[in-house]
């Protein structure tokens, strides 16, 4: 695998079914080296923080099998960075990775940490007002990372895998199972158990500690 384009994105104006507002989602291959740092990539921005940002999804992954599968199913190619992601990394599909798998891209390591769930921002940038409830269908999310390490990256850098070897579940399980109603204690449990990003570790500690009564999680 390798990095096929590294994408920023200035704030713009979009309109969406619901509202007029600011967003980064418009990103464009970088012609030179970029700097990771641990709230993400220096140039890009990031304009609705209650949703996206953060140490948790400072970087969007997305993969390049993955855009094929678009391309055929849209019948047009897709130039990287159409889907707001940071990195567009060759041979990468969302299926092949779980929570806690680390990329190696040069100097600088990634953790995964969540699959990307579409919003109207998404289907506004791609002019289908339905875009959304595809992206769920085709459960290719791809991944928001937390910074390990921090440093430049540029197109053409090899990429590594290395897979995590804790408890953990699939990034396209994790995935679906964000639209599942009802979760039991074994599945909060089980997601819990993943080193999974902190607005969702938050949410799922306090839904358990609902469903059991249990308040041994403390936030403060």
């Amino acid at each position: 695998m390798n990095v096929i384009s590294v994408n920023v994105g200035r704030a713009q104006r979009i309109e969406n079914a619901k509202s007029i507002g600011v967003t980064g989602i418009y990103k464009m291959p970088a012609a030179a080296p970029v700097r990771i740092a641990a709230l993400g990539l220096a140039g890009d921005a990031i304009c609705d923080v209650k949703h996206h940002g953060g140490v948790d999804q400072a970087v969007y992954v997305y993969g390049q099998a993955d855009y094929d599968w678009w391309s055929a199913e849209l019948g047009r190619e897709l130039e990287p960075g159409t889907f707001g992601e940071n990195l567009t990394i060759s041979e990468l599909a969302s299926a092949m990775l779980s929570i806690g798998d680390r990329l190696h891209l040069a100097e600088v390591v990634l953790e995964v940490t969540s699959p990307r769930i579409p919003c109207v921002t998404l289907a506004a940038r791609m002019g289908e007002p339905t875009f959304a409830k595809r992206f769920r269908q085709a459960a290719r999310p791809g991944v928001y990372c937390r910074v390990i390490r921090e440093g430049d990256v540029s197109a053409g850098e090899p990429v590594w895998l290395e897979p995590y070897t804790g408890a953990t579940l699939g990034v396209v399980e994790n995935f679906n199972d964000h639209y599942v109603r009802e979760w039991d204690e074994a599945m909060l449990r089980r997601h819990l158990a993943a080193p999974i990003a902190i607005r969702e570790r938050v949410e799922l500690e306090e839904r358990l500690a609902r469903l059991t009564g249990d308040q041994e999680f403390n936030h403060g």
